[in-house]
C-alpha cells in the first residue's frame, strides 16, 4: 500500500480534528451554530490522486435582529506527485433582520487560489436581501450589494475596483432528512463591463443521524476575463462529503 506523505497526513489530521472538536467546543453555546464538511479522496495505480476538501461554517445568533457567520475553507490536490490544485478562503459577514422579509448585511472576505491566476483576492461591502419564500419547504431569497475589491494576480499585477454583487438561493425540503440548494452569485467589475465573475453551487444534502449527514455537490466558477488570460474561464468541482451538524 502506498504511505501518504508526511504533509499530506498533517493536512488530514487537521481537517480531520477540526471536524471532530466541533461538537465538543460548541455544545454547550445554543447561541452558536455550527457545519463542518470533509472529503477525502485518493487513488493509486496508474494514475495516482490525491484530493482534500475542508470547510466550515460557524453562526452566532445575537439576538432575534442580528446574526454573524463566519466560513473558512481550504481544497488541495495532487496528480501523480504533482500538486495540481489548492484553494483558501475566508468570510465574515453580520445581518441585521429589518422585518420578516428584508435584511441588511455587511460581508468582508479573502480567498486564495493560484492555479486560476488569483494570488489573493480581498473584498469588503454592504448589501440587502429580501425572502420571496420562507414556507415548510420552498424557500427563495436574493441580494444585491457592493463590494470594494482588490485583486493580485500571479503575474505580479494588481486590481482596486468597485464591483456590484447580485446573489440568489432557492430551496426544497423534501423531507425531515433531504434537501436540495441552489445558489448563484454575479459579480460585476464597474471599472470594465468585460470583467464579470459566476459562481454556482447545486448540492443535496441527506441526513445520516442527528449530527451526520452526506452532502453531493457540483461547484461552477466562471470568470469572463481572467489573469493571465492563457487560463480557463471556468472552474468546476464535483465533492461528496461528511458534514458534522450542531
Amino acid at each position: 500500500m502506498k504511505r501518504i506523505p508526511r504533509n499530506d497526513v498533517c493536512v488530514i489530521f487537521t481537517l480531520i480534528l477540526a471536524v471532530a472538536m466541533t461538537p465538543m467546543v460548541w455544545a454547550e453555546e445554543k447561541a452558536w451554530e455550527d457545519s463542518a464538511e470533509l472529503s477525502y479522496v485518493q487513488t493509486s495505480g496508474n494514475t495516482d490522486i490525491l484530493t482534500l476538501a475542508g470547510k466550515n461554517s460557524l453562526k452566532y445568533r445575537f439576538s432575534d435582529q442580528w446574526t454573524s457567520m463566519w466560513n473558512i475553507g481550504a481544497l488541495y490536490g495532487k496528480t501523480d506527485g504533482d500538486k495540481d490544485s489548492e484553494r483558501y478562503y475566508t468570510d465574515l459577514r453580520t445581518d441585521y433582520k429589518a422585518t420578516e422579509r428584508i435584511y441588511y448585511y455587511g460581508l468582508a472576505g479573502w480567498f486564495q487560489d493560484k492555479f486560476s491566476g488569483i494570488d489573493s483576492r480581498y473584498y469588503l461591502g454592504p448589501g440587502v436581501g429580501y425572502w420571496f419564500l420562507k414556507g415548510e419547504r420552498h424557500y427563495l431569497s436574493a441580494e444585491a450589494g457592493l463590494n470594494y475589491a482588490r485583486e493580485d494576480y500571479t503575474d505580479s499585477s494588481d486590481n482596486d475596483f468597485l464591483e456590484g454583487r447580485l446573489w440568489g438561493k432557492c430551496e426544497y425540503v423534501f423531507n425531515s432528512k433531504t434537501r436540495f440548494s441552489q445558489t448563484a452569485e454575479y459579480l460585476q467589475n464597474f471599472d470594465n463591463a468585460d470583467k464579470y465573475r459566476i459562481n454556482a453551487l447545486t448540492a443535496l444534502t441527506t441526513m445520516l443521524t442527528d449530527r451526520f449527514s452526506l452532502k453531493v455537490s457540483y461547484e461552477i466558477n466562471y470568470k469572463n476575463e481572467p489573469i493571465p488570460d492563457i487560463l480557463e474561464r471556468t472552474d468546476t468541482i464535483f465533492s461528496v462529503a461528511l458534514v458534522v451538524n450542531l
